[in-house]
């Protein structure tokens, strides 16, 4: 699937090309940030709280918890970071602004798969931070904060240039 891929156009690629995209992204995406990063001018914190119903009918919502803080702690306890563990989530949210815009409405296929695929992310990190805690839904909440020019005085909290609530998403325990 990858060489079909990654192959100049032919027949068979041409014909399969949906279903040659469908198994390559995103877990094999292909670009060129690797020789010409483009770094970002903005820290984003992802953040995600999960609900559930209890036994006696009421929703149960949990704290937010910190995704990004994670992620960032990882690597930062890690001789080795892995390039996932550096990148996974950021590219998850990157890709999916890339697929709905300011809106959270899949009007294709890849940003279904894309929305489900940073469902998926949330979902299992939220699960490893709970144990076992059962969770039906999972909201997400990202704060984009501008960085600072070099140089500057750093004694000031930045404002966030947006802060993004997204809707509630159904969760299974196998992503699904």
């Amino acid at each position: 699937m990858v060489f079909l891929h990654v192959a100049p156009p032919n027949p068979v690629s041409k014909r399969y090309g949906p279903q040659v995209n469908g198994w390559v992204y995103p877990f094999f995406e292909q670009n060129w940030r690797l020789f010409a990063p483009d770094p970002d001018s903005f820290n984003r914190q992802v953040l995600a709280r999960t609900a559930h119903t209890d036994s006696d009918g009421n929703v149960r919502v949990s704290p937010w918890l910190d995704l990004t803080a994670a992620d960032n702690s990882a690597v930062e306890n890690s001789a080795f970071p892995s390039h996932t563990a550096q990148n996974l989530l950021r590219r998850a949210w990157s890709s999916y602004v890339d697929t709905h815009g300011g809106s959270d409405t899949a009007r294709s296929e890849r940003a279904r798969m894309l929305q489900k695929y940073l469902s998926n992310i949330a979902r299992d990190r939220t699960a490893d931070h709970n144990g076992a805690d059962a969770f039906e839904f999972i909201q997400l909440r990202v704060v984009t904060l501008p960085i600072a020019p070099p140089g500057t005085a750093g004694g000031r909290k930045p404002v966030p240039t947006e802060d993004r609530l997204l809707p509630w998403w159904k969760v299974t325990s196998r992503g699904n």
